[in-house]
């Protein structure tokens, strides 16, 4: 916990940051120092026991990019030659749409009729949003460590998202920053693959803390933020800058957490991904081909408010295998002597 400027140790408060974070816990706990210890320690995910929830095409943009993976069955350079054709058709509509509105289902008529119907338009502007599970929570990685994607995947980007965090009634007490790392290719050849496409070794990093709402940071902040991303490349001294803004969401954070636990319980809590404007269709390497990552890249996501995630990217291969199960976890908080209180 990080209190006016000072880092204290919550373990004898609560064991799990699950547990703090949902009983509402801030006062207390041992005090370790100044910020400057964080130059000494490697920082874990800032969470445990939390279910990692997460929504996709919430905004008009990654609704666009996921029509055109749809269509390009995956393949990046059928992409480039898509992306204008179907911003011209759908782009105005998509954008000026409320989802789950009459004028939504009108133009779900319309665009059936002409054959330009997709299922990722149905929940972009559809009643029900796209909700899923991201990986699990101990498989996050934090701040500074790496994060992977598939080595037998050619066309892939990070997400830089606002992340909610909500106790087990719900109710967002917090948030975070954090990266959905996906593949575009694996996605797009089929919705099925989703779950190939999300879920792989050091596929999602969160961080660098949970700032948890009070007078001074509240649901309005996260409701207007701003997160900007860089991606350096160390093997070809690339850089592409990203910049995403909630004021451009199609659904309102609180919506999205009400939809995640429609029907559904979340005792230790969750965290919820609200999804990205940032979707980069600039060339790499050569033309046609857009964006895709290599190994060696550093990946910075910031936002005033929530700090910077810094992670460099390796193959989900190569990063440190996922070792660290909610059964050591236990058995490391037993030894401690922590779970008695």
């Amino acid at each position: 916990m990080i209190r006016e400027g000072a880092v204290y140790d919550m373990s004898q408060v609560a064991p799990t940051s699950a547990a703090l974070v949902a009983g509402g816990l801030r006062d207390g706990g041992e005090r370790l120092g100044g910020l400057e210890i964080f130059e000494k320690v490697r920082l874990l995910s800032p969470i445990d026991l939390q279910c990692v929830k997460a929504c996709g095409v919430t905004f008009a943009v990654s609704a666009l990019e996921r029509v055109i993976e749809e269509r390009a069955r995956g393949d990046h350079t059928a992409a480039a030659q898509l992306r204008g054709k179907i911003e011209e058709i759908l782009g105005g509509s998509v954008r000026t749409t409320v989802p789950g509105s009459p004028e939504a289902d009108a133009l779900k008529q319309t665009l059936i009729d002409e054959g330009m119907w997709s299922q990722y338009l149905e929940v972009a502007i559809g009643p029900d949003a796209e909700v899923f599970t991201k990986c699990p929570v101990l498989a996050t990685v934090g701040h500074g460590e790496a994060v992977g994607v598939r080595s037998d995947s050619s066309w892939n980007n990070p997400e830089p998202e606002i992340v909610m965090v909500a106790g087990p009634d719900g109710k967002a007490i917090g948030a975070t920053l954090g990266n959905d790392v996906n593949l575009r290719d694996f996605e797009g050849r089929s919705a099925l693959l989703l779950g190939k496409a999300k879920d792989n070794n050091a596929s999602c990093s969160i961080g660098p803390f949970i700032r948890l709402f009070d007078e001074g940071y509240t649901i309005e902040d996260v409701r207007s933020a701003d997160v900007a991303m860089t991606i350096t490349g160390s093997a070809d001294d690339y850089l592409l800058e990203g910049f995403s803004t909630m004021r451009e969401i199609s659904r309102d954070p609180e919506d999205l957490l009400r939809q995640a636990m429609s029907e559904h319980q979340y005792p230790d809590g969750l965290v919820l991904f609200c999804g990205t404007l940032f979707a980069p269709t600039q060339d790499r390497d050569e033309p046609g081909r857009g964006f895709t990552h290599k190994v060696g890249d550093t990946v910075t996501i910031s936002s005033p408010r929530l700090g910077t995630l810094v992670n460099p990217v390796t193959t989900s291969a190569e990063a440190p295998e996922w070792t660290f199960g909610i059964g050591d976890l236990f058995t490391n908080l037993a030894r401690r002597g922590l779970l008695t209180r």
